[in-house]
């Protein structure tokens, strides 16, 4: 069975970072030789080795072994606005639609707002 791991993700990251494979093998435990190896796509990583370049690059570990995955952070930032939508996928289905109407409500008086402030 083939490996899922998505190898040119991790040369990119690498590379973005301004990294040689050297720098990224001393990051996650490895060498230098086995970064190219997964880089290259002749070996795959096992899942503790996954685990660490993903908390290497704060990037999901789906985003290194699923091909369609979009890069997002791997620990999500703790605010309380995110917090809230959790929460609204609780209310039942008119308070969703009656909150939906007052934040459109509000973002339309800012769009407008700003409209009238640029035409002063």
């Amino acid at each position: 069975m083939p490996s899922a791991f998505q190898p040119h993700r991790l040369r990119e990251l690498r590379t973005q970072a301004g990294w040689s494979q050297a720098d990224l093998a001393t990051k996650i435990d490895s060498d230098a030789r086995q970064v190219s190896r997964y880089e290259g796509g002749k070996v795959a990583p096992g899942l503790d080795t996954v685990v660490r370049i993903a908390e290497t690059f704060d990037v999901a570990v789906d985003y290194l072994v699923v091909p369609d995955a979009p890069r997002r952070p791997q620990h999500a930032p703790t605010n309380a606005l995110a917090d809230q939508l959790t929460a609204f996928a609780t209310l039942p289905p008119d308070d969703q639609a009656a909150l939906l109407k007052v934040l459109d409500a509000l973002v339309t008086k800012t769009k407008l707002r700003a409209l009238t402030t640029d035409a002063s």
